[in-house]
């Protein structure tokens, strides 16, 4: 997948008193406009230009560093937040840039908000894309082989994840914390797809030239998470909403996507093949197609 690049348009939206996103545009001003939301401790630029190019050809394509990420303002140590400010943070986004209704594409963490979005401001929303998430939502959903389960009966994150997640926090120099960063994308990009060191590790570089510094942000692993379940309103949902399946996700196994898919109102489910909890260059086509499709079904 290589579009030609966009110019992009950078602009810095306050969100809350002492706050400020990093915000970039690419695209035509006048297409619809297509939100892209990070998921935890992720800057905007989690989102590969290759991709956001490519979906600047059809879009206003719309990025964002979250706060505590990239060059947005870090603030969380001394005015901690709940993930929900998160949420409203999308939408004070597009209220800065003028956008009535959007499309919103979520990974991660960015798929929760995305369905906060839904359930909350639907009126704001054109379409919903989500992937690498799980539901906000405690309702039931029904295995491949017809019986009924909870969410509680979801599987677990991979071990292995768990096991790195639980070290203990080291200061490293930013060699060390690179390595660091691409161990764990490794682990994260699931075990179907090869493992693309190099297209990592100068990613990984951009995101701390980019932010200014090579510190990793823990700041949305210690928000407050509570208020975050919408069973109610995402079963109601009529936003067109789809749920991308990853079948290599160590974080996420797709029976979330199966169960997010079921419990929100107007969802399709479609899976992106190989896919684990990584954007990768090899999911970049498939992916793009499937965000151009939907937004072009909910279009017509």
């Amino acid at each position: 997948m290589t579009p030609a690049p966009t110019v992009p348009r950078t602009h810095w939206v306050e969100p809350a008193p002492g706050v400020r996103l990093w915000v970039e545009e690419h695209g035509d001003p006048q297409a619809p406009a297509l939100l892209l939301i990070m998921g935890a401790a992720s800057s905007g630029l989690a989102w590969p230009d290759p991709l956001v190019h490519g979906l600047a050809q059809r879009h206003r394509v719309i990025r964002y560093d979250h706060r505590d990420t990239g060059r947005s303002t870090w603030s969380f140590a001394g005015r901690p937040y709940a993930v929900a400010d998160l949420a409203r943070d999308a939408v004070a986004v597009l209220d800065s840039l003028g956008v009535e209704r959007a499309h919103v594409v979520g990974m991660s963490l960015g798929g929760i908000l995305v369905q906060l979005l839904v359930a909350d401001h639907p009126g704001r929303l054109l379409s919903a894309t989500v992937f690498g998430t799980c539901a906000a939502s405690e309702a039931e959903w029904t295995r491949a082989d017809g019986t009924k389960a909870t969410p509680a009966d979801l599987p677990p994150v991979d071990p292995r994840l768990i096991e790195e997640w639980s070290r203990p926090v080291e200061e490293r120099d930013e060699a060390a914390e690179i390595e660091h960063r691409l161990h764990h994308w490794k682990l994260l990009g699931g075990d179907r797809i090869p493992f693309d060191e190099p297209f990592f590790r100068d990613q990984e570089q951009r995101v701390i030239r980019h932010t200014g510094h090579h510190t990793p942000s823990r700041a949305h692993a210690l928000a407050d998470q509570s208020g975050l379940v919408r069973t109610a309103e995402l079963a109601r949902n009529e936003v067109p909403f789809l749920v991308l399946s990853a079948p290599a996700d160590p974080v996420y196994p797709p029976d979330h996507a199966t169960h997010l898919s079921q419990v929100v109102g107007a969802a399709r489910l479609e899976e992106i093949p190989g896919m684990g909890h990584a954007l990768p260059p090899a999911v970049w086509l498939p992916l793009a197609r499937a965000i151009e499709d939907h937004t072009a079904r909910a279009a017509s």
